[in-house]
């Protein structure tokens, strides 16, 4: 039988429960938030000692003052950095440089090898830090990470920079209008306004290519240019010294279309063949023409580094297929952008199905990126409201100038190195008499004996690529001429005390 609870009854049973659970001291409560607090606090300290290094980087500004080199977000500034890829990074100081190594620890690197023996046995200095020798410090010039762009595009940060919202670009199609059915028509706006500006290629007629970096473009060529009906892969030859990565791209897939035949001017077979003509020249700085001019064969030609800050512009290139890349014209290497200029309709088609096939199109995003900094360049020079401190093409030239005449001075000064010699000639964009100003120097190793140049100065922890990579000599090497200020700073005063 069940039995039955009174409402008085429910209110006895619940007062003897309350009074049971008085037991619990409020102080409990306090004690258990008071270790909560100190946990937590506890942990903040643990964290902040622990990433202590990435909310304050010892830096200089412009100015030469001291400043904090990192931002609220803990971002170091590029420019408080001397790149060295795959090895420390390290910061500008006034009697040197700031080292991060891996200890931890900020390491005074001294202003020059000469004296770098002197006080680097690690005694510690008044700001806390300790001295090391800038020796130890690996330079990374193999490669041509354009990054010395890096202060005038911050300076133009508010005209360059462009904001895409996530509902933007969301298509893998473009417009209609183009063969390149995924080119934003923005882009080819401002690739015929730049090259109308500057005077170095024909664009009225010809069809525009974008692609994932003129890499890409250059095996659309290929494809596009070779026999697809052929029993025997097409030859393709390029004069040496040759871009190290045109035989690499060229055998890379293997493929039965073609194949890398070697140096130009060694090519006297009397079949088709694609010749490759890279101008001004990487490695060596000249300009080039086609070598081998035969009936039977095509040319494409790599004109990356056709612009003002590199070489006079001599003439107004109209040649069949011209390979240009974003990378080397503004030095926005990331963004991954290039484009081709193609007179014939059909060889314009299949390189487009190329790109399609390979990649689905090129990104959006980075194609917008793309136009607004071409648009930027531009604007620089048409617009009545702009001074000469956005004249982008101006700012590369002064510098690379500067760092030419920097170089030849050190190469000068001893017997151990030496350079080629350019030409100046008449350049219809400045309208002046100019000299030319490779992105890469060409660097020849003296001696009695032949040097292995990149050995000899890869044991003075300097990168550079050997010149049997380009179909030459191994007393030559290329180097970067592209790189931050603190890097290209460190590498001449090392090259000062080589002997």
């Amino acid at each position: 039988m069940a039995k039955v609870v009174s409402v008085g009854g429910v209110r006895r049973m619940a007062r003897k429960e309350r009074e049971r659970n008085r037991w619990i001291p409020i102080n409990h409560l306090y004690l258990a938030g008071v270790v909560t607090l100190l946990l937590s606090l506890t942990m903040n300290m643990v964290m902040f000692y622990r990433f202590q290094s990435l909310y304050k980087v010892r830096g200089r500004s412009s100015e030469g003052d001291p400043t904090v080199g990192a931002s609220e977000m803990g971002e170091v500034p590029p420019e408080a950095l001397l790149l060295s890829p795959h090895h420390d990074d390290v910061r500008s100081s006034s009697n040197g440089s700031f080292c991060a190594h891996q200890d931890g620890m900020d390491h005074v690197c001294l202003a020059d090898e000469e004296h770098a023996g002197a006080s680097s046995d690690g005694a510690p200095q008044q700001n806390g830090s300790t001295t090391t020798d800038c020796h130890s410090i690996v330079i990374n010039l193999d490669h041509g990470d354009p990054t010395m762009y890096e202060p005038f595009w911050r300076a133009m940060e508010e005209t360059s920079s462009i904001v895409i919202r996530s509902w933007q670009a969301m298509s893998y199609f473009s417009p209609a209008g183009s063969i390149c059915w995924f080119m934003e028509p923005r882009l080819a706006r401002e690739i015929v306004r730049l090259h109308n500006l500057v005077g170095n290629a024909r664009t009225d007629g010809w069809h525009i290519v974008v692609g994932t970096g003129s890499t890409q473009l250059f095996q659309a060529a290929l494809y596009a240019l070779s026999p697809q009906d052929s029993v025997e892969a097409i030859s393709v030859v390029s004069a040496a010294p040759y871009y190290s990565s045109y035989p690499t791209v060229t055998d890379f897939l293997r493929s039965g279309l073609y194949r890398w035949a070697g140096d130009a001017h060694s090519f006297d077979a009397n079949t088709p063949y694609i010749e490759l003509v890279c101008s001004p020249n990487n490695p060596d700085g000249f300009l080039r023409e086609a070598v081998v001019n035969k009936e039977t064969g095509s040319t494409i030609h790599d004109l990356a580094y056709y612009w003002p800050q590199y070489t006079p512009i001599t003439t107004t290139a109209s040649h069949d297929i011209m390979l240009f890349t974003f990378s080397k014209i503004t030095g926005h290497a990331g963004t991954r952008i290039g484009w081709a200029l193609v007179r014939d309709r059909h060889i314009a088609e299949k390189m487009t199905k190329f790109v399609e096939l390979n990649t689905i199109g090129v990104s959006k995003d980075s194609q917008l990126r793309a136009a607004q900094i071409l648009a930027a360049i531009s604007d620089g020079y048409e617009l009545p409201t702009h001074t000469e401190v956005g004249r982008f093409f101006d700012y590369g030239r002064r510098l690379m100038a500067e760092r030419w005449e920097r170089l030849r001075q050190v190469v000068q000064s001893a017997d151990r190195f030496s350079l080629p010699d350019f030409p100046s000639a008449n350049c219809s964009f400045t309208g002046q008499k100019t000299r030319f100003l490779p992105a890469f120097a060409w660097l020849r190793c003296e001696g009695k004996d032949k040097v292995d140049c990149q050995d000899f100065l890869r044991g003075h922890k300097i990168l550079t690529r050997s010149g049997k990579h380009f179909g030459w000599g191994i007393e030559y090497v290329r180097v970067s001429m592209l790189d931050r200020d603190e890097n290209f700073d460190l590498f001449t005063r090392r090259l000062t005390f080589i002997r």
